[in-house]
């Protein structure tokens, strides 16, 4: 699981995408295209919160923390999600941008808002226990962190949308757009 290719044919796989979308009465083939631009964009955001040392710390131990969660089997995980740690964990990540990056989404996929929210919701915990187990298993420390999350990335063609949902100020530039709502987000659990 280094590349964001892994991890999203992990979370597009048939039985995740229906469990998901049952738990928001969405269309599977919405959700899976939801999946495919939420997960990049949720670690493009973390990525940017490690750029800081104090957003680095934070998100290491909010890592440590998912990291025993039991996420290898997701059908099975998300049966029993905690969706409002899901919504606490966007709002960390994204803070004052969720509305607008859930309207974007929205529009990119024809589902409404709150379907947008839901699965977004169930996405984040899973997220956080696999890259909490991954950080453990190979021992990635604080300072580590960009370089695991910039190997999820890569150079994936996903990447222009992600700037375009998360670059507020059209600039170009999604670092000075994260940064100010990630500042340490992950500290106020």
């Amino acid at each position: 699981m280094t590349q964001l290719n892994d991890l999203l044919s992990q979370l597009t796989k048939s039985s995740v995408v229906k469990t998901m979308g049952k738990q928001v009465a969405a269309d599977p083939n919405q959700v899976k295209q939801l999946i495919q631009l939420g997960l990049p964009t949720l670690i493009q955001a973390m990525n940017q919160n490690a750029s800081t040392p104090q957003g680095a710390k934070s998100l290491a131990k909010a890592l440590d923390d998912h990291k025993d969660d039991p996420v290898s089997n997701i059908s099975a995980y998300l049966k029993n999600v905690d969706t409002q740690d899901g919504a606490k964990i966007l709002g960390h990540v994204l803070g004052s941008k969720s509305s607008g990056v859930e309207r974007k989404l929205s529009a990119q996929t024809g589902l409404q808002p709150n379907q947008v929210s839901g699965v977004l919701s169930q996405l984040a915990p899973v997220l956080m226990g696999m890259l909490g187990q991954q950080k453990a298993q190979q021992g990635v420390s604080v300072d580590g962190l960009g370089m695991l999350l910039g190997g999820l990335l890569g150079n994936s063609d996903m990447m222009g949308m992600v700037t375009s949902l998360l670059d507020s100020d059209k600039d170009g530039d999604v670092m000075d757009d994260v940064s100010k709502l990630l500042g340490g987000f992950f500290g106020k659990k």
